[in-house]
């Protein structure tokens, strides 16, 4: 999958995608110092060790440079993105638990955290290895960026490579 690049100074931030949200009990928000154990050993659960590596990494930023999506009547983690992780001006990884896929909580995680990119001063985000495609294009406009794969990723260590 290519990288994609972000105009952060055209994005579609709308709080009523988060309005809509919150009265379905899912919370969207930076996540907290102290949440850091849980956050990352949701994510290592759901999603494998190389994205709890990058989150981990996210606790460690100043601000915390991830976020969550909690739906908040069941008291649980249900998604959450980065950005500054593997490289600066980076975003991802990103990850929602597939029972609530479709709902929009993708497209939070992913405004809010790119919203957080330009208020620290960023103009433009890379989404690095993109996939889907097809959201980052519909949701921010992303453009996908020539000759970028393997991009950063080349030769990163695999535990069942030969």
């Amino acid at each position: 999958m290519p990288d994609m690049l972000v105009k952060l100074y055209e994005l579609p931030y709308d709080k009523t995608l988060f309005d809509n949200l919150e009265k379905e009990n899912i919370s969207v928000r930076r996540a907290k110092a102290p949440e850091k154990n849980y956050v990352v050993g949701w994510i290592q659960e759901k999603f494998g060790d190389y994205w709890a590596s990058e989150s981990d990494i996210a606790f460690s930023r100043s601000p915390i440079s991830c976020f969550i999506a909690i739906d908040t009547a069941k008291n649980q983690i249900v998604g959450f993105a980065c950005y500054d992780t593997t490289c600066k001006d980076f975003f991802g990884p990103m990850g929602v638990d597939e029972n609530y896929r479709g709902k929009d909580i993708g497209k939070a995680l992913l405004l809010i955290s790119l919203k957080g990119m330009w208020d620290i001063g960023y103009a433009y985000a890379i989404i690095g290895s993109a996939g889907p495609v097809k959201f980052y294009e519909k949701v921010v406009n992303a453009i996908p960026i020539e000759n970028s794969v393997p991009g950063i990723y080349k030769g990163i260590f695999r535990k069942n490579n030969p």
